[in-house]
Formats: structure tokens, C-alpha cells, sequence
């Protein structure tokens, strides 16, 4: 067995317990594909990931991505906390406010704020584009969202890495309120190559423009509590259709109260149409794990 530096972090969480937790294994140089996913495995949060030195040039470190079940090519809230966990570490120093991420979806760079003490992350998310614009009542879609009240923009399916449905409704209280048919959403999310529905409305609450809601069917039947992937699907939807609320290009999400969380997703469109999606990252612990 090797020590390995290990952290335990909350992804787009203002404060502890508010956003979506994640494991770092730091020095991951020697651990082989079945020991980073047994260890995943045994984690049991929604990815582990496992940094070493970098491959690409330029880059600042190397990350892969494991949940429980199988490696992750792409997911934002570890790109994010991964990028806490290698600062806090002293692992790399941004470069013009920025770090390179080496990963299986090439190299990304993550932007690094700092305003009266607070630091933001921020990852530049692999290019997202629309594959098809439906109806409320196509015959694949509509079991998933029965009864739902829509909103103003139609319903769509998203490829940013991962398949998305984004459907928009009424309302905050509406959304907040719903009960998803999670046979349907699985029947759904099989039938199309998609992870689910991802579900939105506008707010006017105070801290965020947007409610978010991720109801997963890929596999596992769950709710995500963050997702820094999905919403910059979301987001290049909305900047897709002229529709982003906020103004500037940026805004803020509210995601993941309806299971016991509550996280707060920065999402921005760049100059060059780039969907960039961040947050705050807390240290929970900090340690060394045996592999």
C-alpha cells in the first residue's frame, strides 16, 4: 500500500453540506485503472477523482474521473473541486488567472477568482449543441413530463459530452414541487442515449435566476444535487435561443434543495459563445488515504 494525499470537498456549495460532495486522491501517479475505480467504488460519492502529473503540455495537472460504477469522461463539479483540491495543495499555480486541465476531454481551461477572500472557479465546458428540438407531447418525451406545467421555450436534446433533455416549466413552485415518474424518465433516457431530464424555471428568488432540477434515468434513478455539467448544457440552450436571464451573459442557479442540498451554480457565455460553469468550493477533510 501507498499513503496518497486524500480530500474530501462540497462542489458549488456557499458553505458546508450545501453542494455536491467529491473525493480527491493527489498523487495518483502508480494506482492503475482497477484500483482508481475500487476505490470510487468504496468512496461512494458521485465521482472520485485522481490527479497526477500532467501529459500535455502546458497543462497543469492530470485528471481522471471515477463514479462508483465506471469512469467519467467529463462532469463539472470535479473539474471545479478537483481544481480546489490541486491549489490548496500547491499542487499549480494559475497562470494569468488560469489552470489547464488534462483530461480524456482534452484539455480545458478553468478560470480562478478571488474577490474579498471568496475564490470561484470556473470550467470552460466542452462545446455543447442542440440535437433536437420537440413538441411537449412527442411520444418519447411526454410519459417523463405528464402533467408537468411547461414554460415558454419547447423542449430539447442537448450533446455536450453527455445527452441531456432540458425542459423548461411554469414556475419555481412548480418545479420545486414536482414528483418525477422515474420509470418514465429511465424509459426515456434509454430510448433516447440520454442521462435524463433536466429540468428549469425562472426565479425571482433572491441570489439566483434560475431553478434547476437533474432527474437522472442513465443506469442509476436519482437526483443530482449539482451539476456543473448539465447546466452549461442549460446554458447554451438558453444562450441558443436568445433567452439567458441575468444580464451580462452570466447568472446564477439554484439546484439540489429537494434533496436535502442547496447549491449555487455561476454559469457565463464568453465573447466566443464558451458556456463557462462554477462555484464555490469548501474543504471538508483532509487526510491520506492507503491503496
Amino acid at each position: 500500500m501507498t499513503t496518497r494525499r486524500f480530500l474530501q470537498l462540497d462542489v458549488f456549495a456557499p458553505r458546508p453540506g450545501t453542494g455536491n460532495p467529491l473525493a480527491v486522491v493527489l498523487d495518483a501517479d502508480g494506482l492503475d485503472d482497477a484500483a482508481m475505480q475500487a476505490i470510487a467504488r468504496w468512496t461512494r460519492l458521485p465521482e472520485t477523482t485522481f490527479i497526477s502529473a500532467p501529459t500535455v503540455p502546458g497543462a497543469s495537472y492530470r485528471i481522471r474521473m471515477f463514479a462508483p460504477q465506471k469512469e467519467v469522461p467529463f462532469a463539472g463539479h470535479p473539474s471545479v473541486g478537483s481544481a480546489h483540491a490541486v491549489l490548496e495543495a500547491g499542487l499549480a499555480t494559475p497562470v494569468d488567472g488560469q489552470l489547464i486541465q488534462d483530461g480524456i476531454a482534452g484539455p480545458l481551461p478553468l478560470r480562478i477568482h478571488t474577490q474579498d477572500g471568496v475564490r470561484t472557479i470556473a470550467i470552460r465546458t466542452p462545446r455543447a449543441s442542440v440535437a433536437e428540438v420537440v413538441t411537449a407531447d412527442d411520444a418519447r418525451l411526454q410519459p417523463a413530463i405528464h402533467g408537468w406545467p411547461l414554460g415558454e421555450l419547447p423542449p430539447a436534446l442537448m450533446e455536450g459530452g453527455r445527452r441531456w433533455w432540458v425542459v423548461e416549466v411554469a414556475d419555481e413552485a412548480s418545479l420545486r414541487g414536482l414528483a418525477p415518474d422515474w420509470e418514465a424518465i429511465a424509459t426515456l433516457a434509454e430510448a433516447t442515449g440520454a442521462m435524463g431530464v433536466f429540468a428549469y424555471a425562472r426565479s425571482s428568488g433572491e441570489g439566483y435566476q434560475l431553478v434547476v432540477r437533474a432527474f437522472v434515468g442513465n443506469g442509476r434513478r436519482f437526483e443530482d444535487a449539482a451539476s456543473g455539467a448539465a447546466n452549461a448544457v442549460l446554458a447554451a440552450w438558453l444562450d441558443e435561443r436568445g433567452a439567458l436571464p441575468g444580464s451580462g451573459k452570466r447568472y446564477t442557479a439554484s439546484q439540489g434543495r429537494e434533496v436535502g442540498h442547496d447549491a449555487l451554480l455561476e454559469l457565463s457565455i464568453d465573447e466566443h459563445g464558451e458556456v463557462w460553469s462554477g462555484g464555490q468550493v469548501q474543504t471538508v477533510i483532509q487526510g491520506t488515504i492507503d491503496w
